[in-house]
């Protein structure tokens, strides 16, 4: 039996490439991973507990959300919240990890491709023949490339994909409720802010009455129709609420620094005209429970999360079986001299079997238990974040409600400590009563007045706090207004 040819050689080896490359495309629809279902939470409710005339069911679901701040109705707060977009550095790093997120599935995807290397070299050989004693001179060029793939057998790569692009959705998502938190949280400071404006506004007012008593008790003690016990009174009534109105302000300058910091502007450059009183607080539509999963952006992502982990037990359970790898080599050298010059050629193609471990102290197996238990923990964390979405939501329904009721009272609780101070004053001035229930009724008014003030700003910050909740704007609302 005759020794083959080159060529006959030749050609056998590109049949057993053809014939690995058939097999790898035939293997390369395997997929080792669990197949992935998208979970859902048992007992969800059809309403929420806590809904009432404050938050009416106005689903609107298919709407993309969008400036979700603007069903407060306030457009010095719509221009503050438009400028988080390019000012805030937390939402900037946010993007940067999301571009990070985006750069690693470019690079899992990268696998899918042929790796082509080329090489090059160029020398100067000198050489001495020692019967002569005379150099010998000669230029080595050598070039050549490699071309390597390895097919996705056993879902490795594809799974690698796929738990990168979940890992990207989840940053994706990750970004959207960062970007929802500083919005809510800038929503937060700014309510705050202005029912400081309110309660500095109201302080300056009772201080311009406080004054005026002042003053007349100081001359009906001088006319000896009052003692300097009353005029004591008065004065400590005075300065008490002059104390109180440089504390409100101290306290609405650190707010409006808050606010400077989280649009990325300098707080010593940064102010916010005040405002009389508070803006008044909107009905705040909610949507169905089912919805709340699809729309907050902490759930999606926790379900992404899920996806990823899913993903990665399949790239486990692929270190069990051996990679196969189709490589090509191919190249050419010259030699040249002043007596002669040669030339060359070579080239391979064929498969190299991968080595596979025969033990490894279980480390495979530790792998994959592994990744079944980070399944586990994205699953269960999941299921915290949705309870603990429909808990807030449920949290900011309560207070919207009870809050919208515990106003009414309090209206009705300053328009009795209004009337009594008016009683108190004209009966003093009558010398029916000392001073001591001036001050009793004139405290009791001013309380009154701060406490309404305080829930007020409470349900406007309560909406705010709601709408983050529901993950977002449903659409255009701006003409939902409470009385």
């Amino acid at each position: 039996m005759g020794i083959p040819s080159n060529r006959v050689r030749a050609g056998m080896a590109r049949e057993r490439g053809r014939a690995v490359l058939l097999l790898a495309v035939l293997l390369c629809g395997c997929n080792l991973a669990p197949r992935y279902h998208r979970p859902t939470l048992p007992n969800t409710p059809a309403t929420f507990r806590e809904a009432g005339i404050w938050t009416p069911a106005r689903p609107a679901d298919t709407v993309q959300r969008g400036a979700w701040w603007s069903v407060m109705g306030d457009e010095v707060l719509d221009r503050l919240e438009d400028r988080i977009e390019h000012g805030s550095p937390q939402l900037a790093a946010a993007v940067a990890r999301y571009d990070q997120a985006r750069a690693l599935v470019r690079r899992a995807r990268a696998d899918f491709f042929p790796q082509i290397d080329a090489t090059a070299s160029a020398q100067h050989e000198r050489a001495l023949f020692p019967a002569t004693g005379n150099y010998y001179e000669y230029h080595d060029y050598e070039s050549g490339g490699t071309v390597s793939w390895e097919p996705d057998i056993w879902g490795r790569i594809r799974n690698l994909v796929r738990a990168a692009r979940a890992s990207a959705q989840a940053s994706a998502t990750d970004l959207a409720s960062i970007r929802l938190s500083l919005e809510g949280e800038l929503g937060d400071d700014y309510f705050q802010l202005r029912g400081l404006d309110a309660r500095i506004s109201l302080l300056q007012k009772t201080i311009a009455a406080y004054s005026a008593a002042l003053d007349l008790t100081t001359k009906r003690f001088v006319g000896g129709a009052a003692n300097e016990l009353d005029v004591g009174r008065a004065r400590t009534q005075l300065t008490t609420t002059q104390s109180q109105l440089e504390q409100q302000l101290a306290d609405r300058a650190l707010a409006e620094h808050a606010i400077a910091v989280l649009i990325g502007e300098q707080p010593s450059t940064f102010s916010i005209p005040p405002a009389d009183g508070l803006p008044p607080v909107p009905l705040i539509p909610i949507t169905a429970p089912a919805h709340l999963l699809e729309r907050r952006p902490d759930v999606a992502s926790a379900e992404r999360h899920m996806a990823a982990a899913n993903a990665r037990i399949g790239v486990a359970r692929a270190a069990f079986f051996p990679n196969i790898t189709l490589g090509a080599t191919g190249g050419s050298e010259t030699t040249t001299s002043m007596l002669a010059s040669a030339g060359s050629g070579v080239w391979a193609f064929g498969p190299a079997l991968a080595t596979l471990a025969i033990f490894d102290g279980g480390r495979r197996f530790a792998n994959l238990a592994l990744t079944h238990a980070q399944y586990a923990q994205a699953a269960a964390s999941y299921r915290q974040t949705a309870l603990t979405a429909f808990r807030e939501v449920e949290d900011q329904l309560a207070l919207l409600n009870h809050l919208a009721d515990a106003a009414t009272r309090q209206e009705e609780g300053v328009v009795a400590a209004t009337r009594t101070d008016h009683l108190a004053g004209v009966q003093y001035r009558e010398g029916a009563v000392d001073y001591l229930q001036v001050v009793i009724a004139q405290t009791a008014a001013l309380q009154a007045r701060e406490d309404l003030i305080t829930v007020n700003t409470r349900r406007l910050m309560s909406g705010i706090d709601l709408v983050r909740a529901m993950g977002g704007d449903w659409g255009d609302h701006a003409g939902l207004k409470g009385k």
